[in-house]
């Protein structure tokens, strides 16, 4: 068995400001604990600190057993224009030989075919040899059993396969599958169930429950915290970087202690300043005493040495900051039938359907990974099958065409503006917060930097204007993308995945925000929560239809098709 711990860990961003404040947490052996806290807290960058990938400025980390590392974006391995196949993911979550081992085979087995002379085959039969040694073919074994629980094909047939072919929840599934059957003692995981269908989800609640393995894991995913999570532990941002307290108990009833802890430390906060304040009276009031009176100049040096050592100390922990993001979604009114659907079949996913969403409706889009719901939204986000030139997406992104067959229209001045995590915003990537509102695009106008200020402020984002958004954490970038959407004039939102990677709090205030917005929301979700809040839900089914159900239903199978 493995432990990890934190201890005092310091870490400054390289615009000099403090991220991570003196941060302490121990992992003990097989506990499951959650790392939450407001997106741009450092949760990520605390975690690649444990795991060794980066520096911490100061403090210590001490490890124990070894250790396996899910990235939050596991899709991005591989160098640019590089093709990343099914084998690259499984070895990128590989122990350390087995990856070495495996690129040495790689690169003797390009060399004979590029050359093919005797000391090619000499390293190549030596490069065969050692992958053997470090337990190569164990390790086909155990990627075969993790291909075919994942994507339901052998080792042999996925192994070549681009990941791009997968969906976003496939490939979290086959990492997981690696990890959790791997021989590492210690997990990191870095929310693991984003793009996880809610079956998915019920599966890797009840892995990781049953495991032995210690893991540290963030989550925004209520049930998840409530269901896995042994202890709380939370990163507060303050303004010298962000500290962490541990709830020991479960998250249901983290919130209630959470407020509990809040409320302790803004008693001790105001006994600290009436200390301070008397204190510095005293000092004044002997000042002025001891000019007059010799007597009192040892009393005097006594009560400045006292408020010297007091201030010395420091006040107690500083309150959180409390998170107020405001999402001020507006819209406009458009036709009465915003979207018809009439026929409609995505080519080698769902069967033809029909379907009629009417202006201001919320619309939740249910069913398992991989059977057509994103392609769906991406349909409308496009216009429709023959989009008019009012239909033309708000925002830098402009999706691929969807291979359908029937019609998909888009009612008059209906504008989509669609939101997916997993887009490549390569226009954006570069540019700091403040240049992108300012600048505007050929869907918004540009903003006073002022006005810019403001309305990042709405969104928890003003501290992060001056970085780049290719610099911002999941969330963050999440939390723009909508405020983008919010500026640019869309009357139908698309929403994909919205709330995975948003903190609780942005999380609500999405939900605030879309009861008032003045136009039609149609969401593809996994969030059993969020779906709460929705009028109408669209199932796509196991079985390749589309149905319509009064309430979420969560428990459709994978859509068998040949693959």
């Amino acid at each position: 068995m493995g432990h990890i711990e934190a201890n005092s860990v310091d870490y400054f961003l390289p615009d000099g400001r403090p991220l991570l404040g003196g941060v302490s947490l121990r992992v003990g052996d097989g506990a499951k604990v959650a790392l939450v806290g407001p997106n741009g807290t450092g949760k990520t960058t605390l975690l690649r600190i444990i795991a060794g990938e980066l520096d911490a400025h100061d403090g210590a980390i001490t490890r124990s057993g070894r250790i396996g590392v899910m990235p939050q974006f596991i899709g991005k391995v591989g160098r640019e224009g590089k093709q990343v196949t099914v084998r690259d993911l499984l070895l990128t979550v590989a122990p350390l030989p087995i990856r070495e081992a495996a690129a040495t085979v790689d690169r003797t087995e390009l060399a004979i075919m590029e050359r093919d002379d005797e000391s090619d085959q000499m390293a190549y039969a030596q490069a065969l040899a050692d992958w053997a040694e470090v337990g190569g073919y164990d390790w086909e074994t155990l990627a075969d059993v993790c291909t075919v629980a994942a994507l339901s094909i052998p080792f042999d047939q996925a192994q070549w396969r681009d990941v791009n072919t997968l969906s976003g929840g496939e490939q979290k599934r086959l990492v997981l599958e690696a990890l959790l059957r791997g021989p590492e003692d210690v997990l990191l995981l870095d929310e693991p169930d984003n793009y996880l269908d809610v079956p998915t989800k019920r599966w890797l609640e009840a892995e990781l429950n049953a495991s032995p393995k210690t893991v540290l894991f963030i989550s925004h995913d209520r049930e998840l915290l409530s269901t896995v999570a042994t202890r709380i532990a939370t990163l507060e941002p303050q303004a010298a970087g962000a500290v962490c307290w541990v709830h020991p108990g479960s998250f249901d009833t983290y919130q209630q202690a959470r407020i509990d802890r809040n409320d302790r430390l803004e008693e001790l906060r105001r006994r600290w300043d009436e200390e301070h304040t008397k204190l510095k009276t005293l000092v004044l009031n002997l000042k002025v005493k001891s000019t007059f009176n010799d007597g009192m100049a040892s009393r005097y040096h006594a009560a400045q040495t006292r408020l010297a050592k007091f201030e010395a100390a420091g006040p107690p922990q500083a309150i959180p900051f409390e998170q107020k993001v405001t999402m001020r979604l507006r819209g406009g009114r458009t036709a009465k039938r915003s979207v018809i659907c009439e026929g409609l079949e995505l080519t080698g996913l769902m069967k033809p359907f029909d379907c009629e969403i009417w202006y201001g409706e919320r619309v939740a889009v249910l069913g398992s990974n991989g059977s057509g719901k994103s392609h769906f939204l991406r349909l409308l986000a496009a216009g429709g099958s023959d989009p008019d030139i009012e239909h033309r997406p708000v925002g830098d992104f402009v999706p691929d065409t969807v291979q359908h067959s029937g019609i998909a229209r888009l009612g008059s001045r209906v504008r989509p503006g669609w939101f997916a995590q997993t887009h490549q915003h390569a226009s954006l990537t570069d540019r700091t917060l403040l240049d992108i509102l300012h600048r505007g695009d050929e869907h918004r106008e540009g903003m006073p930097r002022e006005q810019a200020s403001r309305a990042l402020d709405r969104y928890e984002l003003a501290r992060s204007a001056e970085q780049t958004f290719g610099s911002l954490s999941g969330g963050q970038q999440a939390r723009l993308q909508i405020l983008l959407l919010e500026l640019s004039g869309a009357t139908l939102l698309l929403l994909d995945e919205p709330t995975d990677n948003l903190d609780l709090h942005s999380a609500e205030s999405l939900e605030e925000g879309l009861d008032g917005f003045e136009g039609t929301v149609i969401a593809v979700t996994h969030d059993r929560w969020f779906a709460k809040g929705f009028d109408r839900y669209l199932v796509f089914g196991g079985d390749g239809r589309v149905y319509e159900t009064p309430a979420p239903v969560w428990d459709e199978t994978r859509v068998v098709r040949a693959r």
